[in-house]
């Protein structure tokens, strides 16, 4: 289950199932979720290049970097999980989305499952972009002219 939603400025981004984030993450022992990890970090920059704003982050490669070799010192690995987290839920923010994710239950999945925190955020992304699938998106103020 995945489909395309329209972000404007010809950026989309992806539904997908939580599901098959988690359990697929999971079982090619977390190979599929560096490239997932590079695919909604650029998702959501680009929702932010839309917006013009930066709050959504700008480099989706050196999140990736800082979550694969980043865990190896351990700090860059934290900062882009908890940036990562933070960025999902200002993308809900922005685009109206009622109940937004939970720092601490995302902590809770990451350390007892860390798969299910994948598709915590997942889910929490499907919910902003299945709000701005029922309605146009919403670009920068533009000046009266």
């Amino acid at each position: 289950m995945a489909q395309d939603v329209d972000l404007g400025n010809g950026a989309t981004a992806r539904i997908r199932s939580p599901w098959f984030v988690g359990l697929v993450g999971f079982f090619t022992l977390g190979l599929y979720l560096i490239f997932w990890w590079y695919f909604v970090n650029r998702e959501m920059a680009d929702y932010g290049r839309v917006r013009d704003t930066t709050e959504l982050g700008d480099s989706p490669g050196l999140s990736v970097l800082a979550d694969t070799l980043g865990w190896v010192v351990i700090v860059p690995g934290v900062i882009t999980t908890v940036g990562t987290l933070q960025r999902a839920q200002k993308a809900q923010e922005l685009t109206g989305v009622g109940s937004r994710l939970n720092g601490w239950l995302a902590l809770a999945l990451f350390i007892v499952i860390w798969p299910a925190y994948h598709a915590y955020v997942q889910s929490g992304l499907n919910g902003a972009w299945q709000t701005l699938e029922t309605r146009a998106p919403i670009g920068p103020a533009q000046g009266s002219g």
